[in-house]
């Protein structure tokens, strides 16, 4: 079994344990006995359990910002990037309800967890959401460009309206066990898209 490979699978075990229990709950005997390797293995990969969460973080976010880019900037572009966004919320009430109420996001999971317990987690997790934000303002961007949306538009401040606002929903949506509040972020963020593409901009007109 090559070290890559082993590594892996220790922190693929991690992260499904940590999304249901939480970073401090979880024994390294779980997360050994879960991958059925010896400790030695996993001090052999990791000094200590805070380097463990950083390098369980950038497995985690490397991952779901691979599955977000290909989401949000497609290799061909479409005429609608910004029913790119609404697919994307479409697609997150979806995966909160087959897994009953629960959103599997370990960002979400971790986030106010860790930041205070380890600099170095914190960091990871704010390189991410900047890399997420990135590829966010980016839909933004792509919508000025072909007159979708008006130049007067912040393709950043949007990005992070619609961040903000949808993970706030789905805070509430596990707190409460429902979809109504993701749905409502939903609807709000899907009425402020079409008026958004109803400003008559110069771009628009000249098509």
């Amino acid at each position: 079994m090559g070290t890559p490979h082993t590594k892996e699978r220790i922190l693929d075990a991690a992260e499904e344990i940590m999304w249901n229990r939480g970073f401090h709950a979880v024994g390294l005997n779980e997360i050994l006995k879960a991958v059925g390797v010896p400790k030695g293995s996993f001090y052999h990969y990791f000094k200590s359990k805070e380097e463990f969460g950083v390098e369980l973080l950038k497995h985690y976010m490397a991952a779901a910002s691979t599955h977000k880019r290909l989401l949000l900037s497609p290799e061909i572009p479409d005429e609608a990037p910004l029913q790119r966004l609404v697919e994307l919320m479409e697609n997150s009430i979806d995966r909160f309800e087959k897994n009953n109420k629960r959103y599997p996001c370990l960002v979400l999971k971790l986030a106010s967890e860790v930041t205070d317990l380890s600099d170095s987690m914190r960091q990871v997790l704010e390189d991410g959401l900047g890399r997420w934000m990135d590829l966010l303002s980016g839909v933004f961007e792509e919508a000025k460009r072909i007159g979708q949306i008006p130049d007067s538009v912040d393709p950043m401040f949007e990005a992070g309206l619609y961040r903000d606002l949808w993970a706030g929903s789905i805070q509430r949506a596990t707190i409460c066990k429902s979809t109504q509040p993701m749905r409502d972020a939903y609807r709000a963020l899907s009425e402020r898209f079409t008026a958004l593409q109803q400003i008559s901009t110069p771009a628009a007109s000249a098509q």
